[in-house]
């Protein structure tokens, strides 16, 4: 099959995970494309290949020549939950300039999305504007196994051992929680999960999330005057204490940032979930400070329990890590020039498993998909840029 012919096949399966179901992993439907993934690693001729007890897909290509490094592959199978996930109906069009009418009342503008304007000509694959489109991660996974099958059916292509790997809840945090290095066998690795051709990220965002429960009293509102604590203004009052311009939409590069990502509530109780972003390990810190003065100020006049803080960090800025095996950037560097493309190290305003592998002791940064406007309603990848992104990985396990 084709990069775009992979990238449809796993579209079309629904693998959206959740933060508050507590399982491994997060939701049923992620069996279903880890399944499909080990059949058709299986049907390829991988070696290898397993599907552990918490949904990870692993399979590795033996070397043909000897003396180099084993390199490690990776993407991620579930969706963000931000919009629907489901069910995706992805469609094809020949992208000539203007604006992309994505479904009735839902355009996307040119003078807005302005990566648009480096896609003239080429084969975009969209949504209907029901879902997002699901491009973050599989035309990774899609550009790993092309690059898989290629490999597999060439044996005059020089590598060492090539290792796979395909994760669950990589969107909410959880991506390497039960990512098994050793029995994974590389020395180091890459994360097929960025963006725009070329980018190369080695550096990303310390993250936690966050989540505040507020308890409140409820009363007849005709008596409530000193009795009622509405939990669902006290809510509001929290999220009023945070910067107003540091948030996602006021922010860029290495801007960090605290982003409510949902509040629920009522009289008798709320919740406000939160992520925190920074790049910078001691503003991070600081972020998260600043959550428990606010916590502390709000029961000190409300009274003792009435809030509550729950801090999970997720992973942390991988750049330290990175930064000391430059070899690793070495490599992916000219594999993207072997089929083109100039590299660019930027910052990730986001992370990847690799961020945590790095620190676990994989080093593990990131490398484009050609995916853009990622969960959301506009998201869309470039075929042509997949099928490059497929050339580039070739190159990257090309013996040296």
């Amino acid at each position: 099959m084709t990069t775009k012919e992979h990238f449809l096949r796993y579209v079309a399966i629904d693998t959206g995970s959740s933060d508050t179901s507590g399982a491994h992993p997060s939701t049923e439907k992620q069996w279903t494309l880890a399944r499909l993934l080990e059949k058709e690693l299986r049907d390829m001729g991988a070696h290898d290949v397993r599907l552990s007890d918490t949904c990870y897909v692993y399979a590795t290509i033996p070397a043909n020549v000897q003396n180099q490094p084993a390199i490690g592959l990776i993407a991620h199978m579930d969706t963000a939950t931000s919009v629907p996930t489901g069910p995706v109906r992805a469609r094809t069009i020949q992208y000539e300039g203007g604006d992309v009418s994505i479904a009735e009342g839902i355009v996307m503008r040119a003078d807005t999305y302005e990566s648009l304007a480096n896609h003239v000509g080429h084969e975009l694959i969209i949504t209907d504007g029901t879902t997002l489109l699901g491009g973050d991660d599989k035309a990774g996974v899609a550009e790993i196994m092309a690059a898989c099958e290629i490999l597999l059916n060439d044996p005059t292509i020089p590598h060492g051992k090539i290792c796979i790997a395909f994760t669950p809840d990589e969107e909410i945090g959880e991506g390497s929680d039960h990512f098994d290095i050793q029995g994974f066998g590389a020395d180091f690795a890459y994360t097929v999960d960025g963006g725009k051709p070329g980018e190369y990220e080695c550096e990303n965002f310390n993250a936690c999330s966050a989540t505040v429960q507020v308890a409140g009293f409820n009363i007849h509102p005709g008596t409530a005057k000193n009795k009622m604590r509405n939990a669902a203004r006290m809510a509001l009052e929290f999220a009023g204490m945070l910067p107003e311009n540091e948030t996602p939409e006021h922010t860029e590069l290495r801007e960090g940032f605290y982003h409510l990502t949902s509040i629920t509530g009522e009289e008798e109780a709320a919740t406000l979930r939160y992520i925190v972003r920074d790049h910078d390990r001691t503003l991070f810190e600081k972020r998260k400070a600043r959550l428990a003065a606010i916590t502390d100020y709000l029961n000190a006049k409300y009274g003792d329990g009435s809030f509550s803080l729950t801090i999970k960090d997720s992973y942390y800025n991988m750049k330290q890590i990175i930064d000391q095996y430059p070899a690793i950037t070495e490599r992916a560097f000219a594999a993207m020039r072997a089929v083109g493309d100039e590299p660019t190290a930027v910052p990730i305003r986001g992370g990847t498993d690799g961020a945590r592998l790095s620190f676990q002791g994989l080093p593990c940064p990131n490398l484009p998909t050609g995916t853009y406007n990622m969960h959301g309603v506009m998201e869309y990848v470039s075929v042509p840029e997949m099928e490059r992104i497929t050339r580039m990985l070739i190159a990257l396990v090309r013996a040296q």
